[in-house]
């Protein structure tokens, strides 16, 4: 049984890594990365030596070393995450502070809240708390998330290993034989042969009582792109349990922009059509358990829709949750300020509390070539400005995650490594460029950063770990809403700010979730505009125009639905409106700019 209407997404690759063993045993949900294998293998050596348990090394000389290490990782970090719950629960010489704690960060409203209460406040029954606990308490889910597209191909004495040992699969294959009840969160688009993969492993499947041990969450920022991949693992016999939606701008991490399509149009799509997509995916699933002859679930199995990005007050909070009718809502960046929950180092920490809307911004240095939300003055920058000025631009790629390149090479590399960065500039200079296009198109090759390394760096600093082979760079990913948070909080203090009965937010200029999420994505089609300002074709065009309008339509949604508000944001309703008449100001001016453009190319 859920008793938050929040979870913790995953951040990064090292700010989540822990997570569960800090907030799993008061009942909240949060997600671990598993893209570094070598990081989750240090912490556990770590954490075996702290729980003084025994440890032995799985080397990358053991055969399927990957995931042999993400198999052992979340085993330990369920079994000291279980002994954890079992000794908050044991209330023989009284409630700890802990099974205290996790009364005190649940909603007023909670009637589980006011029942311990009642039996609390005058001496206790223990008998009747005993009871109370073992009947209602939960632990929050130790969830996964595997980036699909982060799928490498591995070598074994320069040897190419079959596909099932690529980065996503031995992932996905740890994750599978772990001891863990819960959920992976595939992200980063579709993989076809991972998701056919995913048949190998039983757990993933409904049981005789419709129960899944593993449940597949899928990661997406669009209602067409839900469809698609539920429909193809109902056709593997696989059920979609959750579908999760995050904000394509407003986000942290990477940003998959949708053509223009805005988050409220999103969730209310996902809303109305909730029942038609559960049937019609139930529909195929049944077809393909009766070809495989496996156990056909008589009902449907239930579907969750959960959503995260830019959500930064209770009152959005309760919006989404009432008028979506959501299941959970998301709280990531926030997080990032609480060492209770998250793991950050102390500068980049201090460098998170002080960074302004103008220190946030959407870059381009993510070797995946997808937008990369990041921090101004982060020491990975830091580092690979310093390489750039030494005239040896580019990672030494310790880890090669993302070694995924081949335009030179037969064996991928990363487009953020010197290896690739040498081969790249040594190109450019063939092409005997005017300086001005020279530059800029240098500028793009180096801007790469090692993220791979750098996102998971933080955990090594803060636990006082070897970075001899990452070295001391960090990179952070916080999304645009950290503009509005200041300080450090502790896990009281953001739960509180969750559930409304206080405010962490000093700030008064703080714009609502949808109305920001608006304001970046018209930031983001002025830029694709400028981009394409020289030389625009009709494919270019065309993906404008519509954008512009998926935009238009998208702005006339909240003018509706705002207009017609009774409670909901009534003390911020007027600026909301007066916010969207600006938005639908700067879209016109845009569409007159894309006017100028087709008929200026037309008549070329």
């Amino acid at each position: 049984m859920k008793l938050h209407s929040f979870h913790i997404p995953v951040m990064g690759i090292g700010f989540t890594i822990d997570t569960p063993l800090k907030v799993s045993h008061l009942g909240i949900d949060s997600v671990i990365s598993l893209v570094d294998d070598i990081l989750l293998e240090k912490l556990r050596k770590m954490y075996c030596e702290m729980f003084e348990m025994p440890y032995h090394e799985i080397s990358e000389s053991i055969e399927d070393f990957r995931a042999k290490r993400i198999t052992s990782y979340l085993n330990l970090i369920n079994d000291l995450a279980e002994e954890k719950f079992g000794k908050l629960k044991e209330i023989t010489t009284g409630c700890s502070n802990e099974l205290k704690q996790y009364f005190n960060i649940l909603p007023d409203t909670s009637a589980l809240k006011q029942q311990f209460k009642s039996l609390t406040s005058y001496g206790f029954n223990l008998s009747k708390l005993k009871d109370l606990l073992e009947t209602n308490l939960s632990m929050g889910s130790i969830d996964v998330n595997i980036m699909t597209k982060v799928d490498k191909e591995n070598y074994q004495k320069a040897q190419l290993l079959p596909v099932k040992y690529n980065d996503a699969h031995a992932a996905l294959r740890g994750y599978a034989n772990s001891n863990l009840s819960s959920s992976v969160i595939l992200s980063a688009g579709m993989n076809p042969r991972l998701y056919s993969y995913m048949e190998e492993f039983e757990d993933f499947y409904a049981d005789a009582k419709g129960r899944i041990k593993k449940k597949i969450v899928l990661k997406v920022s669009d209602y067409r792109s839900a469809l698609i991949q539920g429909k193809f693992l109902a056709k593997k016999g696989l059920w979609v349990s959750e579908y999760r939606i995050e904000s394509g701008l407003n986000c942290g991490g990477h940003a998959f922009a949708t053509d223009g399509y805005l988050m409220g149009p999103i969730l209310a799509q996902f809303r109305d059509n909730k029942e038609e997509l559960t049937q019609e995916i139930h529909k195929i699933l049944v077809d393909a358990l009766s070809h495989k002859k496996a156990h056909i679930p008589s009902l449907p199995l239930p579907i969750k829709i959960t959503t995260q990005g830019g959500v930064g007050t209770a009152e959005e909070h309760q919006f989404l949750l009432e008028h979506y009718k959501v299941d959970s809502v998301g709280w990531g960046t926030p997080f990032l300020l609480v060492p209770e929950a998250t793991t950050v180092d102390k500068d980049t920490l201090n460098k998170l509390v002080d960074a302004k809307e103008e220190d946030l911004y959407l870059s381009n240095i993510s070797p995946l070539g997808v937008p990369f939300n990041n921090l101004k003055g982060n020491t990975k920058d830091e580092e690979k400005s310093i390489l750039i000025k030494k005239n040896r631009p580019g990672s030494s790629c310790p880890k090669k995650y993302v070694a995924l390149n081949k335009e030179f090479t037969e064996k991928a590399i990363c487009s953020a490594s010197r290896h690739y960065q040498y081969l790249k500039i040594k190109e450019l200079d063939k092409k005997e460029l005017p300086k001005k296009t020279y530059q800029k198109e240098y500028d793009k090759i180096v801007q790469k950063a090692c993220a791979c390394v750098g996102l998971g760096t933080a955990a090594l600093l803060k636990y006082n770990l070897d970075t001899k082979k990452e070295g001391e760079g960090v990179s952070v990913c916080p999304g645009p809403n950290m503009a509005y948070f200041s300080k450090t909080m502790n896990l009281k203090e953001i739960t509180e700010h969750i559930y409304g009965k206080s405010d962490v937010i000093v700030r008064n200029d703080r714009p609502n979730m949808f109305i920001k999420e608006l304001d970046l994505y018209l930031e983001f089609l002025k830029t694709k505009l400028e981009e394409t300002k020289d030389s625009v074709n009709g494919k270019q065009k065309k993906y404008l125009s519509t954008f512009a309008k998926n935009l238009s339509e998208g702005i006339s949604y909240y003018q509706h639905i705002f207009g017609g508000l009774k409670t909901a944001f009534k003390n911020s309703k007027l600026q909301i409106q007066s916010d969207l008449d600006k938005g639908r100001n700067v879209l016109n001016q845009i569409c007159s700019e894309l006017e100028e453009l087709q008929i200026k190319t037309k008549n070329g």
